[in-house]
């Protein structure tokens, strides 16, 4: 009973994963976007929301939108999540800007 009509119309998200190698090696699935990246942070896409990648030296060394598939090499320092939910309704610019 919990879901409502919206929910059971969208189609499932698509799932990702992050397989870290010693912190010099990252490779993740589900990727549907690269929002930004420079050889300090590389910002990621999935329906589920945003992956921030923060480190030194990072480069995206393969890269496959079709497959969702991303691998960044480098000094990985850390990895962190961000809402889904912001980025549906335009981010936070969007909500001061109402």
């Amino acid at each position: 009973m919990g879901g409502d009509a919206a929910d059971s119309k969208r189609p499932p998200a698509r799932a990702h994963q992050i397989i870290m190698d010693d912190r010099k090696r990252a490779v993740l699935t589900g990727v549907t976007d690269v929002a930004s990246f420079n050889e300090q942070e590389v910002i990621m896409l999935t329906e589920e929301g945003d992956i921030s990648m923060v480190g030194e030296g990072l480069t995206i060394s393969h890269l496959n939108l079709d497959e969702g598939k991303l691998t960044v090499e480098g000094r990985i320092a850390g990895i962190e999540y961000g809402d889904s939910h912001a980025q549906k309704r335009g981010g936070i610019l969007a909500r001061v800007f109402r």
